[in-house]
């Protein structure tokens, strides 16, 4: 087993590494109990697929849409800015994904 997960409402359609992950077989608890295979690395505290979520389709972390699929979304992918867009942060389309810094001001 490579880890654990947590999926915090049973209707979430992600889940959040407690750990960094690896590729392999996790183990979700929580809401609801059971085992994905992911297919990356995934950083501790970061949210993964817990199923196929097709672009426009809510992203649903703690039981409420956090934000909208902007493609295609794998089960057992990183769900990340560079494939939803936040539904609370206006500004977070524009950050980078890994590091946060913002990606529309050019610094010289």
């Amino acid at each position: 087993m490579n880890g654990k997960a947590f999926q915090i409402e049973k209707q979430d359609n992600v889940a959040i590494a407690l750990s960094e992950l690896q590729p392999g077989l996790v183990n979700i608890i929580g809401a609801q109990c059971k085992e994905l295979e992911i297919s990356m690395r995934i950083s501790e505290g970061h949210k993964f697929a817990l199923y196929d979520i097709k672009a426009g389709t809510a992203i649903i972390k703690y039981g409420v849409c956090i934000g909208v699929a902007t493609r295609d979304i794998v089960a057992g992918t990183w769900v990340h800015l560079d494939c939803m867009k936040s539904l609370f942060d206006e500004r977070s389309s524009h950050l980078d994904a890994v590091t946060g810094k913002p990606k529309d001001i050019k610094y010289e």
